[in-house]
């Protein structure tokens, strides 16, 4: 059984660098937003639709390449379903004001914070060290998210700060476990 669940791991593995670009492009934006505090929310919701769409494709690509390989390609897929349709919604409504923008990207974030825990809870299980650095990313993503969620009339600046916030560490986590996925790989070619 134990030695199936790191065959899964593994093939997971072995498209390790999406959830590297993934948290790249998370982590640029994110800095991006950090510094264009005074940016309208229109060009945020574009910004951000640009970015959950790229990174929906990534997610997708990386769930459909692995679901042969891996049990837990349905939450990859899933993730990158949420970013898709995320950003589609955002690219098909640009008039979205600063009260609506909050809820897609806090419930956008939280999803994505839920999946940082699974992950890191299955690196645990699989007995792969620094899985607590992954878990302590995905609370300070759904802190971030539900800072969003419970009170999204925030003035501009408090908005942008924890949007940008959330963003970075979403990406740390996706980068963080993309060099732990290599990792895995590179100890299954050994």
């Amino acid at each position: 059984m134990e030695n199936v669940n790191f065959q899964s791991l593994r093939a997971a593995g072995k498209h390790w660098y999406l959830p590297l670009i993934s948290g790249i492009v998370f982590i640029g934006i994110g800095i991006l937003v950090f510094n264009t505090p005074l940016t309208s929310y229109l060009t945020l919701a574009a910004i951000f639709a640009i970015t959950f769409l790229f990174t929906g494709i990534l997610e997708i690509l990386y769930a459909i390449g692995n679901r042969k390989g891996s049990d837990h390609w349905g939450w990859s897929l899933a993730g990158g379903i949420v970013d898709f349709l995320l950003g589609i919604l955002l690219v098909s409504r640009p008039d979205i004001t600063i009260i609506v923008l909050p809820f897609y990207i806090g419930f956008g974030i939280l999803f994505r914070s839920i999946m940082a825990i699974g992950w890191s809870l299955e690196l645990r299980r699989q007995q792969i060290s620094d899985w607590g650095n992954l878990l302590g990313v995905g609370i300070i993503g759904a802190i971030a998210a539900f800072i969003l969620l419970w009170n999204p009339l925030l003035a501009g600046m408090t908005i942008v700060f924890y949007t940008a916030l959330a963003f970075v560490v979403i990406g740390i986590f996706q980068v963080y476990l993309s060099f732990k996925l290599k990792k895995i790989n590179n100890r299954a070619l050994a």
